[in-house]
């Protein structure tokens, strides 16, 4: 019999319902605050730019929300998605280890991003929303929510980080074709944009300063909302279709997983693939959740734990979560969705309770996995997700090392056709390591609230 690579479940095992961990902090998350006041703010704070049945998620104390039949209808369009066994990888790499991943690229975006974009989408259409606005790096996050809206009948403005919207001109083209409107950002269409600009008129952009202007564009707009692709509760919710497929799959292969892996910018793909391993971590399991971020914008591994503003210009509330400071602008690393110089305030709190674990790269090595992926697996990976594969590799090694077997369990949560650039500027010796910027961090963390 041939040995099996691929894990499917059919269309009735996709999961009806999102698993929210927060119910099962042993404190509850520190609440957002006020910038004027410093007091806590609950969902009608929010109501201008949220609908309240998506705040309603944010703060929800239910262990599981129920997934409509609307989404779950087009959910079904690519979930639920493959699992594979890594077998030639591991063979290439001389380990004992036992390799899975969990492959999200299927989708029409090409990401995970889609699972909350269709659910941020439908509750907008719902509360009688006409146009979303929303930011994105890479424009894994704005080819999704181009493409939800379009589902949905609504418009959509997206904001793309400068350096990725010149590095990457293809996603913007996808995003044009599903009928969204997207504009380099910093861009002089905001007050937030065009102030960035006055100071540095050769800004690279951020996702923060991204954030501000389409942040700006809900808030100016009544018939407008503001959509997040990372980093706030409901996202990390919506993204829990992952993982409770993974381990569905992970039991059709007679195996669980020793550690979890994925990659970190906000904290959505890692949230998708590790948060319903949470209960089993909380209840005595020794699964390893690991996430991985890039070392030119390490906000786990080397920011604060404390309050700060989710973006440059100071629109948002405080959130209380690692930061590198709201005024850090990371270097043009090519993994454009994880510049991101916050995280999750539910994945922070997980970290500081020591539930998960973190780690940072340079994006030399995590190329040079990517291709070797490419080359025993078949698939080329998005940057982002090549921050996981590289720590998969480190995991292998340990395991070659102690002659131990181990099972590891990775999101590969994007493929890399958009990212082609990328990789000829690497596989010609053109592209550049970037250590994190010590200085740059030093005068960003100055500026913290």
């Amino acid at each position: 019999m041939p040995e099996r690579t691929k894990f499917l479940l059919s269309d009735d095992q996709i999961p009806t319902a999102w698993v929210n961990v927060l119910p099962l902090l042993k404190e509850p998350l520190d609440p957002p605050l006020d910038p004027a006041t410093r007091k806590p703010i609950g969902p009608e704070a929010l109501a201008q730019i949220f609908p309240m049945s998506l705040l309603e998620q944010e703060f929800s104390p239910l262990p599981e929300i129920d997934i409509p039949g609307e989404v779950l209808d087009i959910y079904r369009l690519w979930r639920p998605t493959p699992l594979y066994r890594a077998r030639r990888l591991e063979k290439a790499l001389d380990t004992p280890a036992r390799i899975y991943y969990k492959y999200e690229g299927v989708s029409p975006a090409g990401s995970h991003k889609p699972n909350t974009a269709v659910a941020q989408a439908y509750y907008n259409k719902q509360a009688g929303i006409k146009r979303l606005s929303t930011e994105t790096g890479a424009g894994q996050w704005g080819s999704a929510l181009a493409l939800a809206c379009r589902m949905f009948g609504l418009e959509c403005t997206v904001y793309m980080v400068k350096v990725s919207h010149e590095q990457k001109p293809y996603r913007r083209m996808l995003m044009n074709t599903w009928g969204a409107e997207v504009f380099a950002s910093p861009s002089t269409r905001t007050e937030a944009g065009r102030a960035v600009l006055a100071a540095h008129p050769d800004s690279p952009g951020s996702l923060g300063i991204a954030i501000s202007e389409a942040v700006e564009d809900a808030a100016t707009h009544a018939d407008t909302n503001y959509a997040l692709g990372s980093v706030l509760n409901h996202v990390m919710l919506h993204q829990t279709v992952i993982g409770q497929e993974a381990k569905q799959q992970m039991a059709l292969a007679g195996d669980s997983p020793d550690v979890v892996i994925g990659c970190f910018g906000g904290g959505s793909n890692f949230a998708g693939i590790a948060l319903p391993y949470v209960p089993d971590k909380l209840n005595g399991s020794a699964v390893r959740l690991v996430a991985v971020e890039p070392a030119a914008c390490p906000s786990l591994t080397r920011g604060k734990y404390t309050y700060d503003f989710g973006d440059t210009a100071k629109l948002t509330p405080l959130l209380k979560m690692y930061t590198l400071g709201h005024d850090f602008v990371p270097p043009g690393i090519h993994a454009g969705g994880l510049r991101y110089h916050g995280a999750s305030p539910l994945l922070s709190r997980l970290l500081k309770d020591g539930v998960i674990e973190a780690r940072a790269y340079t994006q030399l090595p995590v190329f040079e996995a990517a291709v070797k992926f490419a080359q025993t697996e078949g698939i080329l990976p998005a940057p982002e997700s090549s921050h996981a594969i590289r720590a998969v590799f480190e995991e292998a090694e340990a395991a070659r090392q102690e002659g131990k077997p181990r099972a590891i369990l990775f999101c590969l949560s994007g493929h890399g056709h958009f990212d082609l650039a990328s990789y000829d500027a690497y596989l010609n010796g053109r592209l550049q390591d970037f250590e994190h910027p010590g200085a740059a961090i030093a005068e960003a963390m100055e500026a913290l609230p």
